[in-house]
């Protein structure tokens, strides 16, 4: 029979359990103000409550794509997973290209270590021969924007600090606006719900809302796109994308409506989603996409 001290020790343990529970919990005074299910709830004090545990994968060798990965530090706070080609990298005859990666989620979601990231990166690596620096930015809403735009510009800086010539850059964009297009007002209503609220959500503080030029580069007071620092760019949607429209939106405003001087080129997924490149890794369609950016490469 347990003695008094043990009982009394028990119940204390099961209270601290119960007020733990208890504090991650919304009430009438810290209401849940942004529900994100089934990766968080944001309430209205400003905390946040992660619903689920997230998988990692480590980094290693993919003996599916012989692609080698390792974690690298690049500053204090930002981290990132750089991705080899199964060919010699120590022979002096072989120029390999870099592409920086800023993975999608709205800056909430996923990291390099994500399992679906993870292949898509061993897949694109092999494909298109390139190293690739998958950079692990804070994530929101723990923290607010412009804490991504720094750690990523963070990333940039390292990287221009260790080669000389040109390399890629390749974005997940999160692209929003006050007014709907076409392809928004279509999209899955709860998506749409979602996405429309998020930028309020990551940053807080913004006063132009969806039309901040942060989110929206086509806004008001938006910086021109003639000052682009690139010559080339490769825009790449797909056809069912709630966000289609905000792509072909930018290639336009690019190639037709701005004095920037470079050469855009557009590519479209027939018949695809959003993502569908982490979520169908092994299909035709992301066969082809990742065929496409290898080609943009040469």
């Amino acid at each position: 029979m347990w003695s008094a001290r043990a009982a009394g020790i028990l119940l204390y343990i099961m209270v601290l359990s119960l007020l733990s529970g208890i504090s991650g919990m919304a009430s009438d005074n810290n209401p849940v103000i942004y529900d994100y299910s089934p990766y968080f709830l944001v309430y209205k004090d400003g905390s946040v409550k992660r619903l689920k545990a997230e998988e990692q994968t480590p980094a290693g060798l993919d003996p599916l794509t012989n692609v080698d990965s390792k974690d690298i530090r690049i500053s204090a706070d930002v981290s990132a997973h750089i991705y080899l080609p199964p060919i010699n990298i120590n022979s002096n005859s072989t120029k390999l290209s870099l592409i920086l990666y800023f993975r999608g989620g709205g800056f909430c979601i996923f990291s390099s270590a994500s399992p679906i990231v993870h292949r898509h990166l061993n897949g694109l690596t092999a494909v298109s021969s390139s190293i690739i620096l998958s950079v692990d930015y804070r994530r929101a809403p723990e923290h607010h924007i412009p804490v991504q735009y720094d750690d990523c510009w963070a990333a940039l800086e390292w990287v221009a600090s260790h080669r000389s010539d040109a390399g890629t850059i390749l974005l997940d964009p999160y692209f929003w606006g006050k007014n709907l297009t076409a392809s928004e007002k279509t999209a899955d209503p709860v998506l749409r719900k979602k996405l429309d609220q998020l930028w309020g959500m990551i940053c807080p503080e913004s006063t132009a809302g969806n039309d901040d030029p942060r989110v929206n580069p086509l806004a008001a007071g938006a910086p021109s796109l003639a000052d682009l620092g690139c010559t080339r760019m490769l825009l790449c949607t797909s056809e069912k994308d709630a966000m289609r429209d905000r792509a072909l939106m930018y290639y336009e405003a690019l190639t037709k409506g701005s004095e920037w001087r470079g050469t855009a080129e557009l590519y479209e997924a027939a018949g695809e989603d959003h993502e569908f490149y982490l979520n169908h890794p092994d299909s035709n369609s992301t066969a082809k996409l990742r065929a496409r950016i290898a080609a943009f490469l040469t």
